[in-house]
């Protein structure tokens, strides 16, 4: 499978915020997010074999590993990926946009689904298949990337219209005011979480960390 690149860092966001983890950044994504901090993944990246990705791996002392993109999975390898990832007793955190279906991903061995439902700043909230909630456990996360008033409300009316058994963050999109954000969530009494991207606040907005 095409990788981008394989890192060692400190998960930045959702309920493993803080955790020492190993990132599998996977090549190649089917959206366009207006906001973006992954182009870089969209072409480049090298053909690994499962073998060599575990391999790659080896170099940390770290049993959480985080796969994400680009999209992981638009290729089909990621789900042997995922099974070999569990079978050598990794918890894994899977990133996922939103477009892709989930219900053929098994949750054993404590893997994490980290599901992402696009909101219309991001100019790719048509794309999305909503009957993903429907798969979400209560072992998952589900999070909401808010750049304007509107992405607000427009997740607002998802998840009050959805039974989502999971911890729902919405996170704004780096660069505007997250105490506004803060804000409208408290006015409305949301019983969501305000999620911060903790790596780019320790070592600002770059790749590999």
């Amino acid at each position: 499978m095409k990788i981008n690149e394989i890192f060692y860092s400190i998960q930045g966001e959702g309920l493993l915020s803080g955790v020492p983890t190993i990132f599998i950044r996977t090549t190649g994504c089917n959206l366009r997010c207006t906001y973006c901090d992954s182009i870089y993944a969209y072409e480049q990246g090298v053909t690994m074999t499962l073998s060599e990705i575990l391999n790659a791996m080896k170099q940390y002392s770290c049993s959480e590993v985080c796969v994400t993109g680009g999209e992981p999975l638009i290729q089909k390898e990621t789900l042997k990926l995922l099974t070999l990832l569990q079978d050598k007793g990794y918890h894994i955190c899977l990133e996922t946009n939103g477009s892709q279906n989930i219900s053929n991903i098994q949750h054993r061995n404590g893997l994490l689904i980290s599901l992402d439902i696009k909101c219309p700043s991001s100019g790719m909230h048509t794309s999305m298949d909503f009957s993903n909630l429907s798969a979400l456990t209560k072992y998952d996360q589900l999070k909401f990337v808010i750049g304007t008033r509107t992405d607000y409300e427009y997740a607002k009316e998802i998840i009050h219209a959805h039974s989502i058994p999971c911890p729902i963050f919405f996170q704004p999109v780096w660069d505007t005011n997250p105490v506004q954000l803060a804000e409208w969530i408290l006015q409305d009494a949301l019983h969501v979480r305000l999620g911060l991207q903790l790596h780019k606040i320790l070592w600002g907005d770059k790749q590999g960390v």
